[in-house]
């Protein structure tokens, strides 16, 4: 395995002796139960809020959160619970990838109950349960503001969102979720099959995957405290899904330290060109990771490895 270039000068200069090994033990921890006990009242309250409203009372809708909250993947600066409220009445279909199919030849017809109504809807209901003042409405979703008992909620309002494979003799779909902002253009994501994917790795990595996760992210988080430029561009969750990219062999050393350190040295080694990562998935297996539509790039990626690789001073 090759290793990062040791002669890139440390950000910070020289730091001073640190317990990486206690350091990560504690970092890489589950969420404590105060903070999962107020991300679930958060999701309580919103059900409550929804469930309530006469508007949406005659709709199919499900409610669950989505992110690094219903990952466990979160940390304490992750200060919000992301809440789908997810209208499956109806959805936009994505008949790119299939041979020649599209609605009418599957039967299907346009909705009535545009995605415009369906959010206006949302957020009178918020509104009628929490108050005027404790919502607050952006591009993508509400602002459900915290209090003692809860903590902030984004809740981002959805459609289904299909995309259809195979032929009219034989198809399925994968089925995710399509947000329309405010102002224009469109977001699909695949929070269901985020949520798979990583149980399944971090069984496979006898729960390294997601300790790692959260260490690098509370790392990351440190960084930029400090003034790293370098840890600015890396979000949240494209940190978990760059370590979703390690192979399982990474994983399950005697020490977590010497997990840190083959994860950040294959991912360094792996982001310095293009043909090395360009297959890279996001943990949905749904999205490319590193295209160009994405609102980091591979230059920022290694940047920030080599950055927290000297930072955490391995050789």
């Amino acid at each position: 395995m090759a290793v990062l270039n040791a002669n890139i000068a440390r950000s910070g200069g020289a730091k001073p002796y640190r317990d990486w090994e206690a350091t990560f033990a504690s970092r890489g921890a589950a969420p404590g139960l105060t903070e999962q006990t107020k991300c679930e009242n958060a999701e309580r309250a919103i059900r409550k809020a929804i469930s309530a409203s006469t508007a949406l009372a005659s709709r199919s809708i499900e409610v669950f959160t989505q992110g690094s909250y219903a990952n466990r993947t979160n940390v304490r600066q992750d200060s919000d619970v992301d809440i789908c409220v997810l209208y499956t009445g109806a959805f936009f279909p994505d008949y790119s990838m299939s041979q020649g199919l599209n609605g009418p030849l599957l039967g299907y017809v346009d909705g009535t109950y545009l995605y415009a109504a369906f959010k206006n809807d949302v957020q009178a209901a918020l509104i009628a349960y929490f108050g005027k003042e404790s919502v607050t409405r952006g591009k993508k979703a509400f602002d459900v503001h915290a209090n003692t008992y809860r903590i902030d909620a984004d809740v981002v309002p959805a459609f289904e969102h299909r995309r259809f494979h195979g032929n009219s003799a034989l198809n399925w779909f994968a089925s995710g979720t399509q947000i329309c902002p405010d102002g224009g253009s469109v977001i699909v994501n695949w929070p269901r099959q985020n949520y798979a994917n990583g149980v399944e790795k971090n069984d496979a990595t006898g729960r390294r995957f997601k300790a790692v996760t959260r260490i690098l992210k509370r790392l990351r988080n440190e960084m930029a405290d400090e003034g790293y430029a370098a840890a600015v561009p890396i979000s949240s969750y494209l940190i978990e899904c760059l370590v979703w990219n390690v192979p399982n062999e990474a994983f399950g050393h005697s020490e977590l330290k010497a997990d840190v350190r083959w994860a950040l040295a294959h991912l360094w080694n792996e982001t310095r060109t293009n043909e090395t990562c360009n297959e890279w998935g996001e943990i949905n297996e749904l999205k490319d990771l590193l295209w160009s539509g994405q609102p980091w790039s591979r230059e920022q990626v290694n940047t920030f490895l080599q950055a927290a690789w000297d930072y955490i001073g391995f050789e």
